[in-house]
């Protein structure tokens, strides 16, 4: 339900599965990396299946403002809900789309299209009192058999002008993230992936196991985190891993840093949760829930 009113001192987080993200704040609606396809593939007759149908459709968000997309693999990256979205919203959405996919976005009738490098800060359209940057991951793009890394892939962060939020995308991990904590940071929600990380040898480049996730927590700057990219594709590496193991994992591996286990928490598909925004921007420190044994 999105039509109870946000509070002006809250942003509302409603996880719609997988890396796609409804995120309230400031009068303005962000969504990330939409996907409401069966499966994530280039085709829907074959390819990696839902768990579970989307908890809505394109039809029942609220008005969005802002689409921002990390990449371009097909569970990030969808031709059919791009194509929903456009044919609903038309140009009062603005996406924001990594270096390298304005070309595609236009060619799915997409025009309001802002195409950013790493560490470039735009404004949204009409709203100059928010502010998106795009900034680095670890990770790689390939939508076609011919088309490697030829566009870049990232993560965001939405600035207003009480609030900040984090978008993790896809990534491994990387030292980046601690630059990202120390020039935007304290953000008020992160939201970063925690699931498809096994089997290690071959994923730990690319994905985030949840105590790597944690770290993230930490680096960002983060005074709260939602888990993303985990419970809703039956992807190659969930043959690895349960579906559900990334939520129990993330509370055992904030509960080895002592840290408070609530900051990092998990949604049901269609769940949504209001995060109070602090008025204290000064240097921040995650909350420690107890002492850790020396």
């Amino acid at each position: 339900d999105f039509s109870s009113p946000v509070p002006a001192d809250g942003m509302r987080v409603t996880w719609l599965g997988h890396a796609s993200v409804l995120v309230q704040f400031e009068n303005i609606c962000v969504l990330t990396d939409p996907i409401f396809s069966q499966r994530c593939a280039p085709f829907q007759f074959m390819g990696p299946k839902r768990y579970r149908g989307p908890p809505c459709t394109v039809e029942d968000l609220p008005s969005v403002d802002v689409v921002v997309i990390s990449h371009n693999h097909y569970d990030h990256l969808d031709y059919n809900t791009v194509k929903d979205l456009h044919k609903r919203f038309g140009e009062r959405v603005s996406w924001h789309v990594p270096l390298g996919l304005s070309s595609w976005m236009k060619s799915m009738g997409c025009d309001n299209v802002v195409e950013q490098d790493w560490w470039q800060e735009e404004r949204v359209k009409g709203r100059d009192d928010i502010k998106v940057v795009f900034t680095p991951t670890a990770h790689w793009c390939k939508r076609g058999p011919n088309d490697d890394n030829m566009v870049l892939w990232g993560s965001w962060c939405v600035i207003g002008q009480r609030s900040r939020f984090f978008f993790g995308g896809d990534t491994g991990y990387c030292h980046g993230f601690k630059e990202i904590g120390k020039k935007y940071g304290p953000f008020d929600l992160a939201a970063i992936p925690i699931g498809a990380y096994e089997p290690r040898w071959f994923m730990k480049s690319q994905h985030v196991c949840p105590e790597e996730a944690v770290q993230i927590h930490v680096d960002v700057a983060a005074r709260k985190s939602v888990g993303i990219h985990w419970g809703t594709f039956k992807l190659i590496s969930t043959t690895f891993e349960g579906y559900l193991e990334p939520r129990s994992k993330v509370k055992e591996a904030m509960e080895a840093k002592g840290l408070k286990v609530a900051d990092f928490f998990t949604l049901d598909h269609g769940g949504s949760k209001v995060i109070p925004i602090s008025q204290d921007t000064s240097a921040f420190e995650p909350t420690v829930e107890k002492e850790t044994a020396t």
